[in-house]
């Protein structure tokens, strides 16, 4: 099969790649590099022989030479949590880009789009999550993203496009959660809230099966889909699970979480409209306050989405990555 995956110098896009090369599919990711991160996906995805195309999913000179002759498409780029990113970046990016894409899928006669949504469509969290649960983003991210999955599914009349809501992902290659490893490593992380909120995560390698899966079945296209691993975890779990995965004991310091979110606030009006970013502010909050709890029925039923590995397997993987890359 030939493969394009957008987005594929990023953390899902480029394990996604990798393992579409690995069982000898034809691929090709459109990119862009501005990351050290990036700069190491790239030369890890050329070694492995996929082909680069480096250009912006808001660019038709760059997604239509990238589409020509391709099977699946899996539309992964994104705009995401930058901060003091103007909101037309995020418009041009998830709505616009997402549209070009389409554009040139249909053009090139594409047998299959996923198109990669998230769970920040639900903004606010509500009992367990499902693809009927409603949908109420409380940010940009959330907003654009919500206007480009429905744009993909409302594309399917002439386009076979399945629509999948991933939530955080973690695991080796990921650099979001490289923060925690290292502070929960020297002792200095900051248990902050009685850490009973729950995040329901999924392995970098349970969503690439997940999407693959979702590719290949006769029954996703016009369909939307949530995707999230094996069960939620706490973050009392996540932490614990983390320590003894870098070999240390749990954090020391624990703190009430409402002084965070007084200050985090004051930062938030106080330095955004001088254009300085806040070193605390409200979202970096949600991980000890936000609860998730979703639901991947639909998937297993459809075309038997099975995650597998928990989060204190997935830790262990993800530190002696961190390790083997000299991160920790």
């Amino acid at each position: 099969m030939r493969v394009l995956v957008t987005g594929g110098t990023g953390f899902i896009g480029s394990r996604l790649a990798l393992r579409c090369a690995t069982r000898g599919d034809e691929v090709r990711v459109l990119a862009q590099e501005n990351t050290d991160a990036e700069s190491a996906n790239r030369k890890a995805l050329q070694e492995a022989g996929v082909e680069l195309v480096l250009g912006s999913v808001t660019d038709p000179a760059a997604v239509g030479p990238a589409m020509e002759g391709v099977d699946l498409v899996v539309h992964l780029a994104a705009t995401q949590h930058e901060m003091n990113v103007p909101d037309e970046k995020f418009y041009d990016v998830n709505v616009g880009g997402t549209r070009t894409v389409l554009d040139a899928a249909a053009q090139a006669g594409v047998r299959r789009v996923v198109h990669g949504s998230t769970i920040g469509v639900y903004g606010k969290p509500h009992g367990v999550l499902d693809e009927d649960s409603p949908v109420e983003p409380d940010n940009i991210y959330g907003v654009t993203k919500l206007e480009g999955e429905r744009l993909a599914l409302g594309r399917s009349g002439d386009l076979p496009v399945v629509a999948i809501r991933i939530p955080e992902v973690y695991g080796p290659g990921d650099r979001r959660l490289l923060k925690m490893f290292r502070t929960i490593e020297k002792g200095t992380f900051p248990m902050i809230g009685p850490g009973r909120n729950l995040h329901h995560v999924i392995y970098v390698d349970d969503l690439v099966d997940g999407l693959l899966a979702a590719a290949e079945s006769p029954d996703t296209p016009g369909e939307l889909f949530l995707l999230a691993g094996p069960e939620p975890v706490s973050t009392e779990r996540m932490v614990v699970a983390v320590a003894e995965a870098v070999g240390k004991p749990g954090p020391r310091f624990r703190a009430p979480l409402w002084p965070f979110v007084i200050l985090a606030t004051a930062m938030e009006l106080t330095l955004r409209p001088l254009g300085i970013q806040p070193p605390l502010h409200r979202r970096r909050l949600d991980f000890f306050r936000k609860s998730f709890e979703l639901s991947s029925a639909k998937a297993r039923r459809v075309f038997g989405f099975s995650p597998s590995v928990t989060f204190e397997e997935g830790a262990r993987r993800t530190a002696e990555w961190y390790r083997e890359e000299g991160l920790l």
